[in-house]
Formats: structure tokens, C-alpha cells, sequence
């Protein structure tokens, strides 16, 4: 009986020991569990993040990140930042705690970081080693449990992240769809972020409509579009003015708009110095010799023409009123005078404007000056003339700018046999700007990005690097491309903007 009892107690001393083992070995074991931080696949990198203690706290905490290589090397001289954001919250703005890290050994970084009160704390963790080596990790981690929990990471595979098409900023993971617009994500491969370029399958080409060609080198000429006004012709415009003071008889050229031939009677006057002159003439005209020729010569100088002079010598006497002849064809554009009226010497009478040739001036800004030859030839187009656009001559550039306008006056010589031209018509003025061979691309391959000027290369097998290119002059066709591309380079020639829109979330060059 005692013999029993006695084996009784020896045998629960024995499961006494063995449960006390156990729960040592268990404990022993998640410690270890605990210090030993799981190694998480992240691109180039293996990265294993761990915190002390491992339940964060409101004030300081430990932080510990191991980074290597995939051959499981630790890498030196990484960069590596953390840092914990709460959410803002209402009235409360978001609060971060930045750790402040430091190499302690071979791929071992360590810091402290400083939470300011309890709650959800994100964890951020961005290991770096060169521009096209970088990853982030982004960890849930709240004061309310222990460990920390993976949220996001770049894969282990080709695929850096998923992203939106319309929203950049969403970065994920994992496949899915886009929280904000529904739209699926889109893979962005890690060849894309080291390398710049985009990869569109022959598929997807087909489906935007993306056409290819090749940068050529040819002869271009710049086309330059004026707006301008057809104008009298300066060179063809005779004042009709006297020498004398006196008064006007009969008016032929009685109204603006009115046609005269050379030759024709302007109009009489009436001047007592006039009249003087005639007598005196006609007297001496009698006598002949040097006086005669005195006499005409005073005339001439009171600017009678020698057809006036030779009316008054077939008349025999004086006229009180003398017959002023057209010195040339024109119509009238101005008249200051009426039958009747008194008029000073010197002063402008008429205006006169041969019409058979007339002008067209238009202004060029200072940047299409240098562009600009006196003797090129112009197509002109008036607004309200149909028909074909009528060649005329570049006949004058000002050599000084308006300062208000920082433009220049240009006149174009037209010839207007008919009268069609009439002064005061809008005129389309088309020149060309002949500069040579140049380097050129559609203009639809070129996409303007604020001041940046971007082509897309095909790089072959779906391949497309954006090239950040320098561009100069073009027309509705084609771009000079002054740096950037060569001769014989294949590039988009269409659908750059659906393109640009994959470029801007996959590549990694910095002209985005």
C-alpha cells in the first residue's frame, strides 16, 4: 500500500518536471522567435526589420534593419532611413518620428526613434544603393501589439510595384485595383525603373494606334504667316502745291476717289503775283531773245510746268485765271480745296496716288527678323478676294523696331493693274525661310512637357526610352531637332501622349 502511494507521488513529480521543460523550452523558443527578424525578399535586397521592444511604447524605442545582398552578403554603406507617421486625425495634424539610423556592423543598421504617444504608428523603411537600386517598405506597427506587419514591398521578381494610370501616387505590392478610380493596376517592371525605358507589347501598340518612323535629314524651309494691309505705294504719291498764294477757280478734281490721267486740268486759279508774271512774259515772248528765255525761266520757277508755260503762250494775254495740269496719272486721295477757296503758297492742295502698284505692310516680331531677306518672294491671299494667292516681292524691312511692339515694319510690292488691290484690304502674307538640311521628326512624335521636349526611341522588341531632346524651328509637318537624336534613330511618331502617360509611371529619368 505504501509501496503505491509512493510510486504515485514519484510519477506526478515527474510530470510536474516534464511540464516545467516544456514551458521553458516554448519560452526559450519564442524569445528566439522573437529576436531573430524574418528576412524579407525586397528587389536587389533581403532586408529584415525588427523593434526593441518588440511591443513599441509611447517614448523611445530601438529599431534594427539587416540589409543584404541576394547571395545573402551584408551590404555596407547603404543608405537607410525610418521613420513613423500617425495619421492626422481630425483637428490633429499628422506627427512623425524619424529614427536616427547608423551603421553598427556589416549590413547592420541601427537607431532610435521616439513615438509621442500610443496608437497606430506606420512604419516606413527605404534602403538605398545606388539611383536605380532603391526599395521601400512600409510595416503596420500600433502600440497595441507586438511584432510589426508587412503591408507593402517590392517583389522578388521582374515586377517592381503596381500602379494607376491615372493616379501615379498609388503604389502597391500587390496586383489589384486602384482605390481611388477603380481602374486596374499596372505592372512596372524593375528593367523599366534602372533602365528608363517602357516595354508596350505589339498588342497594346495596335490598340493606341502608336506609329514608328525614323529621324531624316533634309532640306527644310521654315514657312512664316503675317497678317498685314494692302497700302498706297510712297514712292508713287505726288503732292500738288504751289508757289504762290491765290485763289481757286473751277475744280476738276472735286472729289477723293477720282481718277486723273497725266495731263489732265486739276483746277484754275487766280493770283495777282500770277497774273504779274504773265504780262511780263508775253510782253518779253514779243520781243524775243534773252529776255524771253529770262521770263520763261522766272516762270518755271514759280513752278508752272512747261506745258503751262506753253498754254500761256498760245493764249496771247493773260488770264485771270490759269489751268494747274496733272504732273502724272493717279487718283485723288486727299483734297484740301474747293471752288472758291483761298490757298497759301506752299500749301497741300491735293494728293495724288498711282494705284497700278501698291503696297502691303505687315510687322514681323523680333525673333522671325534674322529669318527675313529684302528680295524674298511672298504668296498673298487678301480676305475678301477670292482666287489664287498672288506672288509678291519683299521690297523693304525697317531697320528699327516699334518699342511697344517689338516688331518690325515689312512692305511688300504688289503690282494692281486692274485696281482690284485697294488700299485698306487684310492681306494673309505666307513667306518661306529656306534653312538648309536639318534634322527632323513629325511633330506629333514630340511631346512638350512644360520646358522639356520629349521623343520616345524604339529600342526594339516593344522597348521605349523617352529621350529629352532640344528642338528648333518647325512647321505644321515637321521639328528641327537640334540635339538629343541622330540621323536614322527610330522613334514614335504617334500616340506619344498615351505613351507618355505609361513613361510617367514606369521610368525612372528625371526629365517626368
Amino acid at each position: 500500500m505504501k509501496s503505491t502511494t509512493a510510486n504515485k507521488y514519484l510519477l506526478g513529480g515527474l510530470l510536474l518536471l516534464a511540464a516545467l521543460l516544456i514551458s521553458w523550452w516554448t519560452l526559450k523558443s519564442e524569445q528566439a522567435t522573437e529576436t531573430a527578424a524574418e528576412f524579407i525578399e525586397a528587389g536587389p535586397f533581403r532586408i529584415a526589420v525588427s523593434i526593441d521592444p518588440r511591443k513599441p511604447r509611447a517614448g523611445d524605442n530601438s529599431i534594427r534593419i539587416e540589409v543584404r545582398d541576394r547571395e545573402d552578403r551584408p551590404i555596407e554603406n547603404a543608405q537607410v532611413r525610418a521613420v513613423a507617421e500617425m495619421p492626422a486625425m481630425g483637428a490633429m495634424p499628422a506627427m512623425r518620428a524619424p529614427a536616427e539610423i547608423a551603421e553598427t556592423a556589416p549590413g547592420v543598421y541601427e537607431g532610435e526613434f521616439e513615438l509621442s504617444m500610443d496608437g497606430a504608428w506606420p512604419l516606413a523603411v527605404d534602403v538605398s544603393t545606388a539611383p536605380d537600386k532603391h526599395v521601400d517598405l512600409v510595416f503596420d506597427m500600433t502600440t497595441s501589439r507586438a511584432g510589426l506587419r508587412l503591408k507593402s514591398a517590392p517583389g522578388a521578381g521582374d515586377t517592381a510595384y503596381y500602379t494607376c494610370s491615372m493616379h501615379p501616387s498609388v503604389e502597391s505590392a500587390e496586383p489589384g485595383t486602384c482605390p481611388i478610380c477603380g481602374m486596374d493596376l499596372q505592372a512596372v517592371s524593375r528593367e523599366e525603373l534602372e533602365s528608363g525605358t517602357i516595354v508596350v507589347d505589339a498588342g497594346r501598340r495596335q490598340a493606341i494606334g502608336i506609329d514608328t518612323g525614323r529621324v531624316k535629314k533634309e532640306n527644310f524651309s521654315l514657312p512664316l504667316r503675317l497678317q498685314g494691309q494692302v497700302t498706297y505705294d510712297e514712292t508713287r504719291l505726288r503732292d500738288i502745291s504751289l508757289r504762290f498764294s491765290g485763289w481757286i477757280g473751277d475744280l476738276e478734281a472735286d472729289f477723293e476717289g477720282k481718277r486723273i490721267a497725266r495731263g489732265d486740268v486739276l483746277f484754275t486759279v487766280y493770283s495777282p503775283e500770277l497774273l504779274a508774271l504773265q504780262d511780263e512774259y508775253l510782253q518779253s515772248r514779243r520781243r524775243g531773245g534773252a529776255t524771253e528765255k529770262a521770263a520763261r525761266r522766272r516762270l518755271r520757277r514759280w513752278g508752272l510746268s512747261q506745258r503751262q508755260v506753253e498754254w500761256l503762250g498760245e493764249q496771247e494775254k493773260a488770264r485771270d485765271y490759269m489751268p494747274i495740269f496733272a504732273p502724272a496719272s493717279g487718283t485723288v486721295i486727299e483734297k484740301n480745296i474747293v471752288a472758291g477757296s483761298a490757298f497759301e503758297k506752299g500749301q497741300k492742295l491735293l494728293r495724288l496716288a498711282d494705284l497700278s502698284r501698291v503696297w502691303v505692310e505687315a510687322y514681323a516680331y523680333e525673333n522671325q527678323l534674322p529669318l527675313l531677306e529684302q528680295g524674298m518672294s511672298a504668296q498673298v491671299r487678301l480676305t475678301n478676294l477670292s482666287g489664287r494667292p498672288m506672288l509678291a516681292t519683299l521690297a523693304q524691312i525697317d531697320p528699327f523696331l516699334n518699342r511697344d511692339s517689338r516688331s518690325a515694319r515689312l512692305r511688300l510690292a504688289l503690282p494692281n493693274p486692274d485696281g482690284r488691290l485697294r488700299p485698306g484690304l487684310f492681306a494673309d502674307i505666307q513667306l518661306r525661310a529656306p534653312l538648309g538640311k536639318q534634322l527632323l521628326v513629325p511633330r506629333d512624335a514630340v511631346l512638350f512637357s512644360g520646358d522639356k521636349r520629349i521623343v520616345f526611341r524604339d529600342l526594339g522588341r516593344g522597348r521605349l526610352q523617352p529621350i529629352e531632346v532640344r528642338t528648333g524651328y518647325g512647321d505644321n509637318d515637321n521639328i528641327v531637332i537640334r540635339a538629343g537624336l541622330a540621323e536614322g534613330d527610330r522613334i514614335i511618331a504617334s500616340g506619344v501622349f498615351l505613351i507618355a502617360a505609361e513613361s510617367r509611371l514606369k521610368s525612372g529619368v528625371q526629365q517626368w
